[in-house]
């Protein structure tokens, strides 16, 4: 991703998060370590801003182990829907997004008040598993 542009840590993640339709973004411990290691291994380098922030653009050794690796670059993103440059979520209708999000914040909330027993555990897989299956025939 910094071989499209250069880009602050906090600018991949959110950039990955979109181009995973919002089901996976990346913790900052997996980014900034990440970039850490490019900019060991010559593959990136850093360019400070007055800011104090990071920028990284990808060097040419970078664009070398990119070539080198496209195949597989090319498949990751493409777990991500990114075919064609075209990301996840603007394949993923508006509605479908929300109904993700609001799935996702339940599931939260509902862990944050404590374990769950096992009358409840087995009820919430109930209701995921009919709607796995609601979605599957669709």
């Amino acid at each position: 991703m910094i071989a499209e542009r250069p880009r602050h840590g906090y600018e991949l993640i959110k950039a990955i998060e979109e181009r995973f339709g919002g089901s996976y973004s990346p913790s900052p411990g997996v980014i900034y370590p990440t970039l850490s290691w490019l900019d060991d291994m010559g593959y990136a380098a850093i360019e400070p801003e007055a800011t104090g922030r990071k920028r990284y653009r990808i060097t040419s050794e970078g664009e070398a182990f990119l070539i080198a690796n496209r195949v597989a670059a090319d498949e990751l993103l493409s777990r991500g829907g990114t075919a064609g440059g075209e990301s996840a979520a603007a394949r993923v209708p508006a509605p479908v997004v929300r109904a993700m999000e609001n799935l996702k914040l339940a599931m939260r909330l509902r862990l944050r008040q404590g374990p769950l027993d096992e009358a409840a555990a087995e009820q919430i897989a109930i209701a995921l598993d009919t709607a796995a299956k609601a979605v599957e025939r669709s």
